[in-house]
């Protein structure tokens, strides 16, 4: 199951590797290219109000360099592409038997410069400015189908402070990757990482923070974020993220995470986290009154090459603010431990979500580099939510993740996910085929 390293996930942003050169020729000459082709085929089945089934195959991927250094200075830009392979017969656009999800507007195949970026390192200080991947707690990558959200940015961290990474940074602009299309502008893209203005303008194209979270005719000055991670004592980490996105709201994101080994068996090891997130209007509150509060904890075990975990989480209500006090994040940040494959309801206003867990690395046990996970899921959701409003009902699902990483090179994933009454009588069976070769 996907872990919680937001924070190594940020860091791993931030940082280069590149080797030290005396001139920009060498530092041009030594630049590093590095990509990854992923095929990518999805097949999902509607049953109760919707009775449908809709599969699609695309092809594509990602390349980049990043140059070597030249006095702490590096230069870095990326390449992405989706190609649509048409698998049916019939117009994409009329005809219900294609997914969304793995092309741009109108099932357009795309490609366009995702990420072109400086780089500066100086003692213990990174700063890295223009079009990158982000993945941080509230606006984040969301690689779930076949292109990334991607921004344009400028990320400050440093480590002077012992055990402590500090991050200061300004998103103006974010391209929407592919899986907002799967979407319809709404109560649920807002609160499911995407907004109400992603689907504005061409696939490939940065939009303003404020266009992408509530549409044309809301532009801002984008979101300032400052995050404090602490790692000084043995087994604990501790993070604090503040996001000030002008004239709409501020994010509050707190998580604690202690790791610990079993007294009584030495291959037992055990965690524990927790998380916790406010949101509260600001400015010309765009958005509406904000007035929000999520609160989620997760216990796990690892013995040997098997873990397991539960985890619980709540969304409050408060009649009159925006969604009802359900949480807002329309730049794919999704990090709450009680998310689904796809329903990512636990952020409705007034909603009671529980998960639990498994995996197992067959490695060992088969010789075949195979790890396998599945997971179940339920939300307790009330009537004061904005998805189906006046409504309470219980959604659930469940799920399956394979996979199999022949070389370093290539890995092979089958996922599948299950969601039952993911709105009122609206189920599906969802299966995904992933090939990628990372070079």
């Amino acid at each position: 199951m996907k872990k919680m390293t937001l924070s190594l996930m940020a860091i791993s942003c931030l940082a280069t590797t590149s080797m030290a050169y005396d001139t920009i020729s060498e530092a041009f000459e030594n630049a590093k290219f590095s990509g990854q082709a992923r095929a990518f085929y999805i097949d999902r089945t509607y049953e109760g109000t919707t009775e449908n089934n809709r599969n699609s195959l695309a092809v594509g991927g990602h390349l980049g360099f990043e140059t070597g250094d030249f006095n702490g200075l590096s230069l870095g830009a990326r390449m992405y592409t989706t190609n649509f392979i048409d698998i049916h017969d019939g117009d994409p656009r009329t005809s219900a038997s294609f997914d969304p999800s793995l092309f741009g507007g109108n099932y357009d195949s795309y490609t366009y410069l995702g990420e072109l970026y400086l780089n500066y390192k100086i003692s213990n200080t990174n700063i890295k400015a223009g079009r990158q991947k982000l993945d941080t707690p509230m606006a984040g990558s969301d690689d779930a189908r076949m292109l990334p959200n991607l921004f344009e940015a400028i990320v400050i961290s440093n480590t002077d402070i012992k055990d402590t990474t500090l991050i200061a940074a300004h998103v103006t602009k974010e391209s929407v990757g592919t899986f907002g299309n799967v979407y319809a502008p709404g109560t649920l893209s807002i609160q499911s990482g995407y907004g109400l203005g992603f689907k504005d303008g061409t696939s490939g194209k940065f939009e303003n923070m404020g266009h992408i979270a509530l549409g044309s005719g809301n532009d801002t000055d984008g979101v300032t974020a400052v995050a404090a991670i602490y790692s000084g004592i043995p087994g604990l980490k501790l993070q604090a993220w503040d996001y000030y996105a002008h004239d709409i709201l501020n994010v509050l994101y707190l998580q604690a995470d202690y790791g610990w080994d079993c007294k009584l068996n030495s291959n037992l090891k055990m965690n524990a986290s927790a998380q916790y997130i406010n949101e509260s209007d600001v400015g010309d509150k765009l958005a509406g009154s904000v007035d929000s509060n999520y609160w989620g904890i997760k216990l796990g075990t690892k013995y040997n090459d098997f873990d397991m975990y539960a985890a619980y989480s709540k969304t409050g209500s408060s009649t009159g603010s925006s969604m009802n006090g359900g949480i807002i994040s329309p730049w794919g940040g999704m990090p709450a431990f009680t998310q689904g494959m796809v329903t990512r309801h636990q952020f409705f206003a007034d909603t009671d979500a529980w998960k639990v867990g498994a995996g197992y690395n067959l490695k060992n046990l088969t010789g075949l580099p195979l790890s396998t996970s599945a997971y179940y899921t339920e939300y307790d959701i009330g009537s004061s939510n904005t998805y189906q409003a006046g409504t309470a009902w219980s959604a659930t699902e469940a799920g399956f993740d394979i996979a199999y990483k022949p070389t370093k090179d290539i890995e092979l994933k089958l996922r599948g996910n299950f969601p039952r009454d993911f709105a009122p009588n609206l189920d599906w069976n969802e299966y995904r085929v992933i090939a990628n070769y990372n070079f």
